[in-house]
């Protein structure tokens, strides 16, 4: 599920056209004198990553904590879980906060996704940079409940809308980049269809809200689609062809300003959807 270690060499340089070739070429020897270079990619500390692991932990043993001292009332579940009714009757908060609530009945509720931020979103946050991965997660979650809010009268919690979100984000990330990744970006890939079709499959079963995972998905993926990283080889010139560390870097061409429409025209387009409901109630 996790994309490929940007740290390891990419394809070698292809001649005189300054960029990586295909995966799988002929080396030196074979390929007219090119050979494999390294590429320094976005060094970024995951710090939204951990973040957002930390704030889940410590919302859920606030749950943990209200059901003690008030003898079974999870209080922070009561007033931010999805329920379509106090939606309808504008308590609009709730379709963001599910995505930090768990289920206070089941430790691993919370144990899977959060094991799958953090193998998700360190990679992710690397190539998105702080604020845009940020973005990413708070807009899967947000679709998640949204499309939950339409689909389902149930009660729901939990992070996998967001999880979903960056599941379609490294999905979108893999498509775009599989010839400078090869074919490592391509088998990541397959696996990553494999991995959201059968947890879309397991969420058929009875008390899963896959409604809100198919939400996260497309949330994310457009977002990613619109507003991810658009990755480019440039040559370091910080760094002589052939040091430690490579003579080339990985660049993002998306522009600022693309992003901010990206996440506007997602976030509008859920909230819409959502306003359909008030029509039709």
């Amino acid at each position: 599920m996790n994309p490929p270690d940007a740290n390891a060499p990419l394809p070698p340089a292809a001649g005189n056209h300054g960029r990586p070739s295909a995966a799988g070429e002929a080396g030196p020897a074979a390929s007219g004198g090119r050979r494999w270079v390294t590429v320094r990619p976005p060094q970024i500390r995951p710090t939204v990553t951990y973040i957002l692991i930390g704030l889940t932990v410590a919302v859920y043993l606030l749950q943990m904590a209200s059901i003690y001292l008030s003898k079974g009332t999870d209080y922070p579940a009561e007033w931010g879980m999805k329920a379509n009714q106090e939606i309808l009757l504008g308590q609009f908060w709730r379709l963001i906060t599910p995505m930090f609530l768990h289920s206070s009945s089941s430790l691993l509720h919370i144990a899977f996704n959060m094991y799958a931020l953090f193998a998700l979103g360190p990679q992710l946050e690397r190539f998105y940079g702080h604020w845009r991965f940020l973005i990413l997660y708070l807009l899967g979650g947000f679709a998640g409940n949204v499309a939950s809010f339409l689909l389902s009268p149930e009660y729901s919690l939990g992070a996998s809308t967001a999880i979903f979100g960056l599941i379609g984000a490294q999905g979108v990330f893999l498509y775009r980049h599989r010839q400078m990744f090869g074919g490592v970006a391509q088998r990541a890939l397959v696996n990553i269809l494999v991995v959201a079709a059968v947890n879309l499959i397991i969420g058929l079963s009875p008390g899963i809200d896959n409604w809100g995972h198919v939400g996260g998905l497309l949330g994310g993926t457009l977002f990613a689609w619109f507003g991810g990283p658009l990755m480019q080889v440039e040559a370091d010139v910080s760094s002589p062809l052939g040091s430690p560390g490579g003579s080339l870097k990985l660049i993002d061409r998306r522009e600022p300003g693309a992003v901010l429409a990206a996440g506007l025209l997602v976030g509008l387009l859920f909230a819409a959807l959502a306003a359909v409901k008030f029509f039709l109630a």
